[in-house]
């Protein structure tokens, strides 16, 4: 049994490793075969603060705070209602309670039983 769990966790550290080895690997094949360094590789979201505001870039998109102003005046003015998010949790207080019956009245049983 011993043999069989030192075995087993020697098996996963090396397949492990071999993941993380490989994730390297393809890491490096991504940045050879773009062909160039790019410094900003990876920073998806930039924010820089100027005496009007805000402004960044956003998956390359620029932004500025009067944009995010107008958006979230937007999103407060719809209002919307999500039909699925109420019945989900409709449902999901209907099992709540249900459970909770259920497992009241097992308690009460089992009480029942014990103090007779």
């Amino acid at each position: 049994m011993k043999r069989f769990l030192f075995m087993s966790g020697l098996i996963t550290m090396v397949l492990f490793l071999g993941v993380l080895l490989g994730m390297q690997q393809a890491n490096e094949g991504m940045r050879k075969m773009k062909g160039y360094e790019d410094p900003s590789d990876g920073k998806a979201f930039h924010v820089v603060e100027t005496t009007e505001g805000y402004n960044g870039t956003f998956l390359g998109n620029e932004i500025t705070s009067q944009d995010i102003k107008e958006k979230q005046e937007k999103l407060e003015g719809i209002k919307a209602f999500n039909f699925f998010s109420s019945m989900g949790k409709k449902l999901a207080d209907g099992v709540s309670s249900l459970m909770s019956g259920l497992l009241n009245d097992a308690a009460d049983k089992i009480e029942g039983q014990v103090s007779e």
